[in-house]
């Protein structure tokens, strides 16, 4: 039970965030969904992406974003297959000393693990007891509550095939990004979701860092005025194939803070460094900038202007980057089990086919001398 006064109300105030712009889907209407909520622990499937079909042996958003659905680590096996890590996760990412008041979950655990080439799927059943490799996904989601399929550094061509088979089954999914890759997979794997009433979450894991949560409740209360302006920023240097996969980080930050109904977006590129345009007919003119120089690494920064107050923020806690990185890593996986708990789906899904058709129409702009290319113009080709 949480005690810790501070800690719930901040918890009941996230969730309130998170679900009331979600989509509320029908218990009823979901055998699967509807099942697993009476089980008192949920079974996870973790499923691989891979990379221009190459499988990625030490995928980060399944090693250490899904690891913390599952309640063991065996350390020593995470030492033989991925050393650099072992100190990290024994000081923050697997301590339970900073769990606030979240970790360990009692009713996860994750059970299966596919990768399409089974022959590099080993290790991560090893590092998390109790895990086996599945070779076969139609056999695996008859076996699982939901599914959790993490992509790295993917472009996001092989996620329909990967996650239809357990939304056919109606069971809550987690859809890495580039969800689609382009705007008529990732329309594609939404409405598939829609027909089959199967809870589907994808985003950004920029959505859930502590400033991100602090800045919504400041919009929400309405104490500073409205949002005027989000300048999203991201650190690392650009290049353009990098934009396609990592444009998705800064692009949902501000989608996260002024919602959908993007018009058009209009992006410059300067050798590493890259400046996006996205525009509303309704609302100020939002700035993304891939390639920021960084005096030290942070990942990204993002500057919201309200009417009344510009606050800033990184994902660091109290200048902690490890610390702050973990908390946004916990809270994706607590927004993650919230769904199968209640069905409701975090981010709307205009807002992440909206996110892929910026993606999109800046890559467009770039190619046409920077002109603003209307949403629609990606929105509707076939």
């Amino acid at each position: 039970m949480n005690t810790d006064p501070l800690t719930s109300k901040l918890q009941s105030r996230r969730d309130l965030l998170r679900f009331g712009s979600g989509t509320a889907l029908v218990a009823a209407g979901m055998p699967a969904f509807a099942a697993a909520a009476e089980k008192k622990t949920f079974r996870i499937g973790v499923i691989s992406a891979a990379i221009l079909g190459k499988p990625q042996t030490r995928n980060g958003h399944t090693w250490h974003f899904a690891q913390y659905l599952h309640p063991t680590c065996d350390f020593d096996a995470l030492k033989k297959y991925d050393p650099n890590v072992v100190d990290g996760w024994k000081k923050v990412y697997r301590n339970p000393k900073f769990h606030f008041n979240l970790l360990p979950f009692r009713d996860t655990k994750i059970t299966h693990y596919y990768d399409a080439d089974s022959s590099v799927a080993g290790p991560f059943t090893e590092v998390f007891p109790g895990v086996q490799v599945a070779t076969n996904l139609e056999k695996m989601v008859r076996e699982v509550d939901a599914i959790w399929m993490g992509d790295a550094s993917g472009r996001g061509e092989d996620h329909f095939d990967l996650v239809a088979p357990g939304l056919a089954h109606g069971l809550p999914t987690f859809c890495d990004k580039p969800i689609g890759g382009t705007v008529d997979g990732t329309r594609k794997i939404l409405e598939f979701a829609r027909r089959h009433k199967a809870p589907l979450m994808s985003g950004s894991i920029f959505n859930y860092e502590w400033g991100m949560e602090a800045a919504l409740r400041m919009r929400n209360s309405g104490e500073f005025g409205h949002i005027e302006h989000v300048s999203a920023r991201l650190y690392s240097r650009y290049r353009f194939d990098g934009w396609m996969i990592y444009g998705q980080h800064p692009v949902w930050t501000v989608m996260s803070l002024m919602g959908a109904g993007v018009d058009a977006v209009s992006m410059y590129e300067y050798k590493d460094t890259c400046h996006a345009l996205i525009t509303y007919p309704d609302r100020y003119p939002c700035h993304v900038w891939y390639g920021q120089p960084f005096e030290r690494f942070e990942y990204n920064r993002t500057d919201v202007y309200f009417k009344k107050k510009l606050y800033s923020f990184t994902p660091s806690i109290e200048g902690d980057f490890a610390y702050g990185h973990h908390y946004e890593m916990v809270r994706m996986a607590a927004q993650f089990r919230q769904m199968l708990l209640t069905g409701r789906e975090p981010n709307p899904h205009q807002e992440i086919l909206e996110v892929t058709a910026a993606i999109h129409a800046a890559a467009r702009s770039l190619k046409e001398k920077s002109r603003l290319v209307k949403l629609a113009e990606v929105m509707d080709v076939n």
